[in-house]
């Protein structure tokens, strides 16, 4: 894929389809599920005598019970079969279930709706699996992230559009309800076309013996996920994601009509700029990460959905107006741009927390088995948002009004965030990489898809700052074990971040020749484990700028474990604050310019039968040619 858009995918056989086919599905869900919102929140009279607020609560809940009790089959389904047959049969099954919606619609039969409802749910059941397995199978690792991007937005603008039609053609009087039922079978058959492009997908377990038990798949799923623990609580994370989504979705139709006092048009609003928010906050990530998984996007977004949820809910306190309104008197009144700005950036950082981690479960996970990882991650998304249905309904039973219930979700995501990142360090250390990247430097590498996607490499690099290690952990589409003089290692509240990160101390043997041993123990106990492992040889920052001579460490590393070695050499960091060297650091600082540009080379992999200190210093200063 061009690294100047990733929107070139659209155009291909092997995106194109699959991204309208699962497009149209969630269209038609949001046009099915906002249409039967609409019609109870503002004509609930007519349909039954149960409370809008509880409905507008329970109804999201049944549409993702069938998350939870039949995601685990669903899973093995999508391993076992060719997937671009598996979508066909969903899609049937999705006309089936609007022409049951449609009978509903016209008899006014609320219940024959809920079970459409109900019946909309697994069609979304059985076609998660595929969904985001069938990506991995036809992406590049490179094209992950800007796809999944695509996914993401078409799948908020599918529901953005998707509410927009349906609380608009419900409310069309005299024909909203024909429109309605004719209408979501129509969409149905539009996704079933598409469907039928989609080319061939191999089964990639077609020997599976399927469990039909639910309950036992669905804890051996679980019990799979959680034996790779970033990948079990990116699924968490991912979870969490879609608790919050749902509490605060939920509240839209209510909110706008009893808070702002608007009409459907002012709903509708709400869940627009929503929607426009995490469709571009997906398709900028593609652009924020440098087309690789940056997990360091994730607490940046989850900074911002506990930021602008806390906004929303000041905000909502602060709008004061009573009189009834519609679009356009809603937005000429004082505090409606800000309620409307805080929904959107809720979106935009949602797309930015989200987007990261399905790249990095499907990168992470055993390639036989991700589509029962996500079919896992799909009952702990509906058992999320079972809970968020159920507190949701505690608060309001307990008097909280909707913007308290706004405030006390977004408290608790900076909570829930704080111990997801304390339990994987890695996210809040890619976040940190990230953050120096983008603000104090701007970095440009090159290469960069030299360091291996997998299995165990030393990499090596000129020594020129304080900030090398973070600069390189950024680049890297990998963690990584570095090496660090022991010293800088037990600076405190350094050391946590240095533990953290999982960094290996090491020191001379003329200081601890037990240390030394046990560094060189643990370096070969990483590589024995298929780890990436940096090492600094010179030992020592540059003082000058110029390169010191390598150590022979690195032949004790290679002769203890035979590795491939990845030279890099890094440029342009010599002169800022974070160096040593001779007078003021702050003269050379702003010599260099607070947001000076710096480069990361990576070279060719060597071998390790030649990789000599004398060699690999040749290598490193070729590529670092005279920058400093």
């Amino acid at each position: 894929m061009s690294q100047s858009s990733q929107f070139a995918l659209l155009a291909q056989r092997r995106f194109g389809p699959f991204f309208w086919t699962q497009f149209f599905g969630a269209f038609n869900d949001n046009v099915f599920k906002t249409a039967l919102l609409t019609i109870l929140t503002y004509e609930a009279l007519s349909w039954t005598s149960l409370d809008p607020g509880l409905l507008n609560n329970l109804i999201p809940g049944l549409f993702i019970l069938p998350f939870v009790l039949f995601s685990a089959t669903a899973g093995q389904l999508a391993d076992k079969f060719e997937k671009s047959g598996l979508a066909r049969y969903v899609k049937i099954l999705e006309i089936a279930i609007m022409t049951i919606a449609a009978v509903g619609w016209m008899a006014h039969s609320l219940w024959l709706l809920v079970a459409a409802v109900v019946g909309m749910g697994l069609h979304s059941t059985l076609f998660g699996p595929v969904k985001y397995a069938y990506l991995p199978q036809q992406l590049k690792p490179e094209e992950l992230v800007g796809g999944n991007g695509l996914i993401e937005m078409g799948t908020f603008v599918g529901i953005l559009l998707g509410e927009v039609l349906g609380a608009l053609l419900v409310v069309h009087k005299p024909w909203g309800i024909q429109l309605v039922a004719y209408g979501t079978i129509s969409i149905a058959v539009v996704g079933w076309l598409f469907s039928r492009r989609i080319p061939n997908s191999p089964a990639p377990a077609p020997d599976l013996k399927i469990n039909w038990n639910p309950l036992t798949e669905t804890v051996r799923n679980i019990g799979f996920t959680r034996q790779n623990r970033p990948v079990f609580l990116s699924v968490l994370g991912n979870s969490w994601f879609w608790f919050y989504g749902a509490v605060i979705l939920a509240q839209f139709p209510v909110y706008a009509k009893d808070y702002l006092h608007g009409d459907h048009s002012v709903f509708v609003l709400l869940l627009t700029v929503f929607s426009l928010g995490i469709g571009a906050g997906s398709l900028l990530c593609e652009r924020m990460s440098g087309h690789k998984v940056e997990i360091g996007l994730v607490p940046f977004g989850s900074i911002g959905l506990s930021l602008f949820g806390f906004d929303l809910a000041l905000a909502s306190t602060h709008y004061t107006s009573t009189m009834a309104v519609d679009l356009s008197g809603f937005v000429a009144q004082p505090g409606s741009l800000r309620i409307l700005f805080d929904c959107m950036m809720i979106g935009m950082f949602g797309g930015f927390y989200i987007v990261p981690l399905f790249a990095l479960i499907q990168t992470r996970c055993d390639r036989k088995h991700v589509s029962r990882t996500i079919a896992g991650m799909n009952i702990m998304n509906a058992l999320f948002m079972v809970v968020a249905a159920l507190f949701a309904m505690a608060l309001l039973k307990a008097g909280f009004s909707i913007p308290q219930i706004f405030m006390a979700t977004a408290l608790l995501n900076a909570v829930v965030a704080i111990y997801i990142f304390s339990l994987v360090p890695e996210f809040l250390m890619r976040f940190l990489a990230w953050l120096l990247i983008h603000t104090i430097h701007r970095v440009q590498t090159v290469d960069t898809d030299r360091i291996p996607e997998e299995g165990a490499a030393v990499l090596v690099c000129n020594h020129v700052s304080y900030v090398d290690a973070i600069v390189i952990m950024a680049a890297s589409p990998r963690p990584i074990r570095f090496v660090m003089d022991h010293r800088i290692f037990r600076i405190p509240v350094l050391s946590w971040i240095f533990r953290t990160a999982k960094a290996i101390p090491i020191a001379p043997a003329k200081e601890d020749p037990w240390l030394m041993e046990k560094s060189f123990v643990d370096i070969a106990q990483a590589l024995h484990e298929g780890e990436l492992v940096c090492i600094f040889p010179e030992g020592k920052l540059t003082t000058t700028g110029e390169m010191n001579e390598f150590k022979g460490g690195i032949r004790k590393i290679l002769d203890r474990t035979p590795v491939p070695v990845i030279p890099m050499a890094l440029r342009g960091l010599w002169g800022s604050m974070l160096t040593r060297g001779p007078g003021n650091p702050f003269e050379r600082s702003f010599r260099r310019g607070p947001f000076s540009r710096l480069s990361l080379v990576v070279g060719q992999p060597v071998a390790p039968t030649v990789a000599t200190p004398e060699a690999l210093y040749s290598q490193v200063r070729e590529l670092r040619g005279d920058w400093k």
